[in-house]
């Protein structure tokens, strides 16, 4: 297995665990890539939760068509979001409709044996895979960065900001910020690092001292329910600079929208795949999400979205604009601090009233 430290010098993206409480979509399709055989010859239809948008159909393009194009018996239903709490209803009321559930390790970490299945992954290949994408009840898929990005309009003379902590100077660099209000996107990592914390020494987070930097820009941010609203915020020119996720300023850039990516220190983390505990098709679920840590199907989707590879096999052809975001390419002239999993996996529930309360005030 390869090891990529918590904090990555370079030369060379909560995914939502709180979300509604009720799926918004449900649509059957093809579905992901894999030699493997599926559990059973019997048709079997995994329903698959994703977080909706061009995420998910990146998702059925690089992973679910190709898999069901190999296992002709496997198709998908494909619905969002996915939302901890509906798991635990459906899994307290014994009767579980999901199969393959998007997201944040530590919270199927945090689940592990109660709400998420304990997976027997041992015949996926990990020598190429980085350290953490296999755990014992979540299976890595690619790595999302979130690094500080802006509008160049915004600064039209190209003086916009260039560290972490220009992000939390207004005066130097007035405008509207936007952060996702959510603990996958940095926000406390990032007025840490802003506020002299080494990223080799981030970790445990010391809150309290992160909330007081963050108050320090409150009066100038857009706190966005979700990464969606804050990416139509950039798009319609509301905020100046921004924490978003790389896979949702490719398409900004794709669609025309000039924007510069400060490449400082970077907060990174595990985007992963559980299983419901008692899930309907769990063996067929196991022997799919296994398929997309694969070469092949590690390079397409971070191809399609920009996202850094769980599997440094992979050999992404990557755009003008995927290349733009890579984390771990050679645009990113800075560092990577990934998000530490064992640390949320037990702080995650007092953190995240913390901020709420906080957010609330």
């Amino acid at each position: 297995m390869v090891s990529r430290s918590r904090t990555i010098s370079t030369a060379l993206s909560l995914v939502a665990v709180a979300g509604l409480l009720a799926a918004c979509s449900s649509t059957p399709t093809a579905g992901g890539g894999s030699s493997s055989e599926p559990a059973a010859d019997a048709a079997t239809t995994i329903t698959f939760v994703g977080y909706g948008g061009g995420g998910q159909d990146a998702q059925i393009e690089a992973w679910q068509t190709p898999y069901t194009e190999a296992h002709p018996n496997v198709t998908f239903v494909n619905t969002s979001p996915p939302d901890v709490a509906q798991v635990k209803a459906q899994v307290d009321s014994g009767s579980v409709q999901w199969d393959v559930v998007a997201t944040a390790p530590y919270a199927a970490q945090q689940n592990c044996d109660t709400l998420f299945e304990p997976l027997d992954l041992s015949a996926i290949d990990q020598t190429d895979l980085v350290e953490g994408t296999v755990g014992e009840c979540y299976l890595g898929n690619w790595i999302n960065a979130t690094p500080i990005a802006y509008r160049t309009d915004a600064f039209p003379e190209g003086e916009g900001p260039k560290t972490v902590e220009d992000f939390f100077d207004t005066e130097k660099f007035p405008g509207q910020r936007g952060i996702v209000n959510n603990l996958q996107n940095g926000i406390l990592e990032y007025p840490l690092l802003a506020d002299g914390v080494a990223p080799d020494d981030l970790y445990p987070l010391d809150v309290d001292r992160a909330l007081e930097k963050l108050g320090e820009i409150r009066d100038d941010t857009t706190f966005a329910p979700n990464v969606g609203a804050l990416q139509q915020a950039v798009e319609a020119g509301q905020v100046d600079m921004f924490l978003l996720p790389d896979s949702r300023l490719v398409p900004l850039m794709q669609s025309g929208l000039d924007i510069t990516v400060v490449w400082d220190e970077t907060v990174a983390s595990l985007n992963a795949f559980a299983i419901p505990k008692g899930a309907p098709n769990k063996d067929a679920a196991v022997e799919f999400i296994s398929s997309v840590v694969e070469p092949e199907q590690v390079a397409k989707i971070s191809e399609l979205l920009g996202v850094a590879p769980v599997n440094t096999a992979a050999k992404p052809e990557l755009d003008e604009f995927t290349e733009k975001v890579e984390v771990y390419g050679p645009a990113n002239t800075g560092g990577t601090v990934l998000q530490d999993i064992d640390w949320y996996a037990e702080n995650f529930n007092d953190v995240s009233n913390k901020l709420t309360t906080w957010l609330a005030g």
